[in-house]
This record gives structure tokens, sequence and C-alpha cells, in this order.
């Protein structure tokens, strides 16, 4: 599964090694075992009967590897209790195999699918991938990158481009081969995959007025800049059509939750009674909506149409069943590590900015 960064380890725990040319070779009193005892991996390999590197091919799961032999050497690893040292890898190899992914969030679900998709992809190739949490804070992601470069990662896929300028400078300088992911910008000459959040926010605009809707709201958490913009989307289409009030705008930098988003439905309620339609930011929100609708006897879409975004699995079984903007998380996923892997095979990618679209979920509650 997925690792999180840890050191390396002390240099104690490396072998002792010398570098004749371009050969690296291992001191002959050092017998290929470390000075702590710990199992090797030229160990693994000879109990398994295969070779280091095919040995070490077998542990980082690289697809080419016979399933038999992989089998033999993962026995053998266990046997002998042998754990993998990164640093010793890079050692050897002289380049890491580690892929640092940073998210806004590890308890969000679209982000645990699009993780999923991405280990799917790079875990055959042999690369490991280290998750970052940012927890929306452009500051955490920067001290995220200032810590994981200095392991000298083979790749990058970061989350929207919302950082602070030094992360955009790190970013840059390291030549790291990165792909953004969930944002667009055909203007910033960087690869990236995802989807119009602007779009998105002028579809959910135009579907509400198309059900005769007059006072429409928009309801956003968390604030991170896919929420502001899925919103600047929404007010531009109701300013277009003549509909746009800023009071009803309802914007917390709260996290996104179901009971946040009850609890923002009734306030909204209570303050515009003629609010007949909201949009709200993410569907956890417009869950917690439903559910307060239905234990207040507020009839959706009836008294008020509730329109969603992401749509998550719970929300085709709400009742009334939500209508949401569904967007595809695990394809944006499998493209951004299908494009870092060419992009650190040296290859460039042939159309970098890559629209993975989203699609408008017409249910019962608009």
């Amino acid at each position: 599964m997925f690792k999180h960064l840890q050191p390396f380890g002390d240099s104690a725990t490396l072998v002792p090694r010398f570098l004749f040319g371009n050969c690296l070779m291992t001191s002959k009193n050092d017998k290929n075992t470390r000075t702590t005892g710990r199992p090797t991996l030229n160990e693994v390999a000879r109990l398994a009967g295969v070779s280091p590197i095919t040995a070490s091919r077998a542990l980082r799961g690289v697809s080419t590897v016979a399933t038999e032999l992989v089998e033999k050497v993962q026995l053998a690893a266990a046997e002998l209790n042998y754990v993998v040292n990164p640093a010793a890898r890079a050692l050897a190899s002289a380049q890491s195999h580690s892929v640092v992914v940073i998210v806004p969030s590890l308890s969000n679900l679209l982000f645990i699918e699009t993780l999923e998709a991405i280990h799917q992809v790079l875990r055959p190739k042999g690369f490991e991938v280290l998750i970052g949490n940012s927890h929306y804070s452009r500051d955490e992601e920067e001290n995220l990158l200032r810590n994981y470069m200095a392991y000298q990662p083979r790749g990058l896929l970061l989350t929207g481009f919302d950082r602070t300028e030094s992360a955009r400078r790190m970013v840059e300088a390291s030549n790291v081969p990165c792909v953004y992911m969930m944002d667009l910008d055909p203007n910033a000459g960087v690869n990236c995959v995802g989807f119009s959040q602007l779009s998105a926010g002028e579809t959910a605009a135009a579907h509400l007025i198309s059900r005769g809707r007059k006072r429409l709201a928009y309801i956003g958490a968390q604030l991170d800049q896919r929420t502001l913009l899925r919103g600047e989307g929404f007010r531009r289409a109701l300013q277009q059509a003549g509909l746009y009030d800023p009071a009803l705008e309802l914007l917390t930098p709260r996290p996104s939750s179901v009971g946040l988003g009850g609890e923002l439905f009734l306030q909204l309620l209570a303050s515009h009674p003629d609010v007949d339609a909201i949009f709200f930011g993410n569907d956890d929100l417009a869950q917690g909506a439903l559910l307060e609708a239905m234990r207040h006897g507020i009839n959706v879409p009836e008294r008020v149409a509730v329109l969603g975004f992401n749509d998550l699995p719970a929300s085709s079984f709400m009742v009334p069943r939500l209508s949401s903007i569904s967007t595809p998380r695990e394809a944006i996923g499998r493209r951004s590590a299908e494009h870092l892997l060419t992009i650190m095979a040296g290859n460039k990618i042939a159309k970098p900015v890559v629209d993975m679209g989203f699609e408008l979920q017409v249910r019962e509650s608009t």
C-alpha cells in the first residue's frame, strides 16, 4: 500500500562501499552483511536462488519479473525478515525509486480514489508512492516539498496550482518531473490533468436555471482554490442570466462535512426563505442538507432544489437521490501517473494539458 516518507536511517545501517570507476563495490571484509546483523538483499537473493538485481526488481513489484520468481523472493525475504532499505537502494542504483504525491486531504474520499489509481500505475513499474497530506495549507505543502526534495524523488504529482511562491520556485529549480492534477492551466506551460472548475460551476447554474429556479445560492466550505473557482463559475452564469444575488453566497473556511452542510442549509433558509435552489461545493455538504431537510419536513426539490459536486458514492442512495456533478477522480490519477512515467523516461507529452471533463448526474433532488 501507500507509504509515508520516513527517514532512510543513519549511516550505520549502510554497507561500507568503495567507488572504482563506474563500479560500486562492497568491501571484502563486509562479506555482504551489515555490521548491524540485519539481513541484506544479497542474502535474500542467495536464498531465493536468483540474482540480486532480480531480487530487487521482485521486491519493487516490477511487472517484468516472472510470478514464480517473485514468490521465491518474497518467501526468502519473509524467512529472513528482510526490510528494504531505500537509502541503500538509491545508493546502489544512483537514483531514487520514489514518487511523491501531495494531496490536500486523506479524509476526503475523492483523493483516496485518485491515490489508488496512481498506485496501480506506478507500483508495477517498481516505484514507491510517498504520500504527503497538506491539510489544505500552502505553508504545510511547502514544508512537505522541502523535506521530500532532500531525498531526490524521481517524480512529483501535485494537486492544483495554488501554492506559495517559494514552493513554486523549489519545484521549478529541482528539475524533478512533475504533473499537476485536478486543475487545468493551458497558459502555465506545465503538464496537467484535470477539468475546468469554472465550467463545472457554470454547468451547475445552467442546470438549476433550466429547472425554473430564480433564487439560487452557493454554499462552499474549506475554500481551497478549486471550491472558489466553482463558485466563480456559478456566479458568472447567474450574472449573465440576471439572477445573481451576493447575499446568497455562504462561504466558510471550516472543513467540509455532512454536519456542516446541514447547519449551513438551515442557516441559509432561515435568513433567506425565498431561496429555491442551492449548489453545494461538495457532496458531503449537500448530503447534510438533505438529511436536515428530511428532519424538518422541507420538501426537496419542491421547496428547494439541491445540487452537489463530486458525486460521492452515497449520493445516489440519499432520499431523495442527490443530483451532482460527477468528477473523474480515478481517471485523473491514472492519466497523471501515466504522464509522469513518460516524462521520467525522458520523453515529452504530446498533449501536456488534458481535460478529463465532468458529467452532470441529474437525480431526484433537482
